[in-house]
């Protein structure tokens, strides 16, 4: 009795689970007599849908065929093509097209709105005939009736396209300057701010060839926008009979000019100046030479010039600069700068290297004076306490008055009143390697209204006249605003 009712427990639970695998099995058999096979089961319809590596059989192996009920799976759909590429690719490719586009359009009735942005397309970097003349081609279109603005604006291009030569160069290359005072063309273009003797420099400059320059500090690797408006400063000195001086700082780019900045610039290495020195260095001799071959054939302009003012600042010593240059300065001219004055009021105050720095930038007018003949400074109107510091410093070593003038232009401003800098947030670079053509074209094609005639005359050769013929047309009645930036490209490029 003992044995049986230690087995008796173990029996059981081994009963209950064959009981259960049985009843198991017959579920299985029903459900398959009822639905088929269970392809998951079926070892056949594994076996198909693997991939397999040799698809013809060996002859000694029978190959497995699928039940009836059982089918492989249908093949993936293909792949669907790859987009098309998006972005500059394509921008480009559209502005390549832009002439012809202008030329079908032109022969065929459009609307307004599609002849203006034929018009808009046409003005780009790649053409190689002058945007007003596509202006004109596009905004003139077969059976379209435009207002009256538009018509003259098309007249002056028309007037520009045939002024040019044949061999596609701008309407300005026809006006020699030669004969007239580069004061006046100054003025009239908007392009004079002060000057320390304009009657003597009127007259200086028409008795013979002045020698003027431009300082260029090398806090970056390339020049902007607003730097372009000393280039074509020094571009008219040319045009008119004078000799331009590119004057590189790559001495005073080491000590960094305080004018209308509220903080001490930071100090830049060795390296890095004379990398900065290199590109500015190409930007300018590019750019005086494409002004110069845009220049009336019949003209003899002198070639312009870019030194560096690390050349008689590099040997010079501490001693020697005050014993030579510091004796002559006086403190109360100095601190009586505007730039000076602002910092010494400022918390941070002014360091005595930024204190310097107009010394440093006066005796490179006394340096050129001495040495190149030079008589005439010019800068941005933020540097006037600079050139005067230079004309004075001439006038006490020289111990005569006369001889030497400054010059300044207006600051080139952003539509917020901020100068075009450097340091400053959207700089528009002229070095195709920071900033694209592309996107330099697309910023003066975005002009306003306000600013197309402004950058015509301070940053073009356009003939005046031809200026203010398209800015009185652009006050009739019907002119479609913001669209005289169609004309602004093409007339900037000889100076870019």
């Amino acid at each position: 009795m003992a044995s049986a009712t230690i087995v008796r427990p173990l029996v059981r639970p081994a009963r209950r689970i064959a009981a259960h695998a049985a009843v198991a099995r017959r579920r299985r058999r029903r459900r398959r007599r009822r639905f088929g096979r269970s392809r998951r089961a079926d070892p056949a319809a594994i076996r198909l849908s693997l991939p397999r590596p040799n698809p013809t059989p060996s002859p000694r192996v029978r190959p497995l065929t699928a039940s009836p009920s059982v089918r492989p799976p249908p093949p993936p759909p293909p792949h669907p093509p790859p987009p098309p590429p998006q972005g500059m690719t394509c921008r480009r490719a559209a502005l390549r097209l832009a002439p012809a586009a202008a030329s079908r359009l032109a022969s065929s009735a459009a609307t307004p709105r599609a002849c203006a942005l034929a018009a808009r397309r046409a003005a780009t970097p790649s053409s190689s005939s002058s945007s007003l003349a596509f202006a004109s081609s596009a905004i003139r279109c077969r059976g379209t009736k435009f207002p009256r603005a538009h018509a003259s604006i098309a007249r002056a291009a028309d007037a520009s396209s045939s002024s040019s030569s044949s061999s596609s160069s701008s309407s300005s290359s026809s006006v020699s300057y030669a004969d007239r005072c580069v004061v006046d063309v100054l003025r009239e273009r908007g392009l004079l701010d002060a000057c320390t003797n304009e009657d003597e420099l009127r007259e200086a400059a028409g008795d013979g060839s002045l020698s003027v320059y431009c300082g260029f500090d090398p806090t970056a690797d390339s020049l902007h926008l607003g730097n372009l408006l000393g280039i074509v400063v020094l571009a008219w000195f040319q045009r008119c009979g004078h000799t331009p001086i590119a004057l590189l700082g790559g001495a005073t780019g080491r000590v960094g000019d305080p004018s209308g900045k509220s903080a001490e610039r930071p100090v830049l290495d060795d390296v890095t100046i004379n990398a900065n020195v290199a590109g500015i260095e190409k930007i300018l001799r590019g750019v005086l030479a494409n002004s110069a071959s845009f220049a009336p054939p019949g003209d003899e302009l002198k070639p312009a010039r870019v030194l560096n003012n690390l050349d008689w600042f590099g040997g010079m010593g501490f001693l020697e600069f005050l014993r030579d240059v510091g004796k002559y300065a006086r403190v109360g001219t100095m601190v009586a700068k505007d730039s000076v004055k602002s910092r010494l009021e400022s918390e941070r105050g002014m360091s005595f290297t930024e204190f310097s720095y107009q010394l440093l930038q006066g005796y490179d007018f006394v340096h050129l004076h001495r040495e190149e003949n030079v008589m005439v400074q010019v800068g941005g109107s933020d540097q006037w306490g600079n050139i005067t510091a230079g004309t004075d410093l001439i006038r006490r070593i020289s111990q005569r008055d006369g001889g030497a003038y400054g010059l300044t232009f207006p600051l080139l401003l952003k539509a917020d009143g901020k100068k075009f800098g450097k340091s400053e947030d959207g700089a528009v670079w002229l070095s195709p390697d920071r900033l694209s053509p592309y996107k330099f074209y697309q910023h003066l094609l975005q002009s306003t209204d306000a600013d197309v005639v402004r950058f015509m005359k301070t940053l073009t050769f356009v003939p005046i006249e031809e200026i203010e013929a398209m800015e009185a047309a652009m006050k009739e009645d019907g002119y479609a605003p913001n669209t005289g930036a169609l004309v602004l490209y093409k007339s900037f490029s000889p100076t870019a």
